[in-house]
C-alpha cells in the first residue's frame, strides 16, 4: 500500500494504532479531505476486523495508505520532512503553530501515546487545548481537528 505523490499532500501518521474503529474513522476523514494516512506498525488489529470494516465502509483506498513496518523505518523515510507530534504533553497549542504543506502530523496510540524515545526525536510538539482537565480527546476527533487547521492554513482544499 504505497502512494508517492508528485505534489504536496497532507499526511496523517498513526503510531501503532490499537482501536480499529478509530483508524477506520480516520481513513474516512483522510479519504474525504484528500490526506495520506501513514500507519506505523505493529497495528493492534487486522484490516479484516469486523469492527474496522463496519466503520471504514467503502472509504478504504489502499493508494492513500502507507504502512511502515516500524518506527525506525518511518523516521528513516521522513528524515528530510518535518514531523509534528500531537501530544497532551506539549506546551504549544496547534492554533499557535504555522503548518507547512509537507508536514506529517503524528498521533500516538490511543492507549499510551508514543514512547519517550519518540518524543525525544521530534522537535515540534503540539496539543489541542481543553477547557476541562481531562485525559484526552478521541483520536479520530483529534485528527479531524488538527488536519482541518493544517488544511485551512495551507489552503490545500482550495487548490484542488
Amino acid at each position: 500500500m504505497t502512494h508517492e505523490p508528485s505534489f504536496s499532500i497532507p499526511k496523517i501518521a498513526l503510531y501503532e494504532p490499537d482501536i480499529p474503529q478509530n483508524t477506520a474513522a480516520i481513513i474516512r476523514t483522510c479519504s474525504c479531505l484528500g490526506a495520506i494516512l501513514e500507519i506505523i506498525e505493529p497495528c493492534g488489529f487486522l484490516f479484516n476486523d469486523k469492527r474496522f470494516k463496519r466503520v471504514v465502509m467503502d472509504y478504504f483506498d489502499e493508494s492513500m495508505i502507507k504502512i511502515y513496518k516500524s518506527a525506525d523505518e518511518f523516521f528513516d523515510k521522513k528524515k528530510c520532512e518535518r514531523i509534528i507530534l500531537m501530544t497532551t504533553k506539549a506546551e504549544k497549542k496547534y492554533t499557535d503553530f504555522k503548518f507547512k504543506k509537507n508536514d506529517t502530523l503524528l498521533f500516538g496510540r490511543e492507549s499510551a501515546g508514543v514512547p519517550e524515545k519518540i518524543h525525544k526525536k521530534i522537535k515540534n510538539k503540539l496539543k489541542i487545548p481543553m477547557i476541562k482537565k481531562k485525559r484526552s480527546l478521541n483520536l479520530a476527533t483529534s485528527v479531524s481537528i488538527v488536519l482541518s487547521e493544517n488544511l485551512r492554513q495551507t489552503n490545500y482544499l482550495w487548490t484542488k
